[in-house]
């Protein structure tokens, strides 16, 4: 579970998203960091004994920095208001698909897989889904990863509308080789955040989406 100082942290930063607020109160972020960390730590040992893929794999590389990059963006907001952890063979910065825990008041959630893949990853996924179609059918339909989460997202931001090039439409897996994005999602409430149930929901849901991680990984190293 995450402490309630440090959900109280992020609704405040919402409200006072400018560094004078930010150093003033650098204290209370500095302690709601590494509760964020520790919990991490105890997600990251306990998805360990599911993945082993994920052994060398450090909490602390795990995290992202709380301030954004505003190089290229219209919002000039100076920090993020939310924590978040990606769990990759490799680090948060590799290029392989991962699972990531996403910590926000209003907007928290749990997901998996591989997101806006650049173009040659994007093509070796396709492709591992064309030869195997009935292996990806099967596992990203299994019973308990749509009981967890439904199923791949397909915001429309994710899914083209016509095939891929190089793809026919009649190819048994043209619905999923249209996808961009290969991600599963659950939203969390709340009040789930600070429950002491919260360490148990992530791992479970994140052993569920095993299969998925392993396969697209398969494609990426292959």
């Amino acid at each position: 579970m995450l402490q309630p100082t440090t959900i109280q942290f992020l609704k405040n930063l919402k409200k006072n998203n400018h560094k004078e607020w930010f150093e003033k109160n650098r204290t209370i972020y500095e302690t709601a960091k590494a509760d964020y960390l520790l919990f991490i730590e105890k997600v990251l040992h306990e998805l360990k004994k599911k993945d082993t893929t994920l052994e060398g794999v450090e909490a602390k590389k795990c995290v992202f920095r709380i301030n954004r990059d505003v190089r290229f963006s219209k919002d000039k907001s100076p920090y993020k208001t939310n924590m978040g952890a990606s769990f990759s063979k490799g680090g948060k910065k590799t290029l392989l698909a991962g699972y990531y825990f996403h910590a926000e008041p209003g907007q928290s959630f749990i997901a998996g897989g591989l997101w806006m893949p650049m173009a040659a990853e994007l093509q070796k996924v396709r492709q591992e889904i064309d030869y195997n179609a009935n292996e990806f059918h099967k596992m990203i339909t299994a019973k308990k990863l749509i009981t967890q989460f439904g199923g791949l997202e397909k915001n429309k931001e994710y899914v083209l509308t016509r095939p891929p090039k190089g793809y026919d439409i009649n190819n048994a897996a043209i619905e999923y080789l249209k996808f961009k994005s290969f991600i599963v999602l659950k939203n969390i409430a709340d009040k789930e955040l600070t429950e002491a149930s919260l360490l148990k929901n992530i791992v479970t849901s994140f052993e569920t989406m095993i299969p998925f991680i392993h396969f697209l990984n398969r494609a990426l190293e292959d």
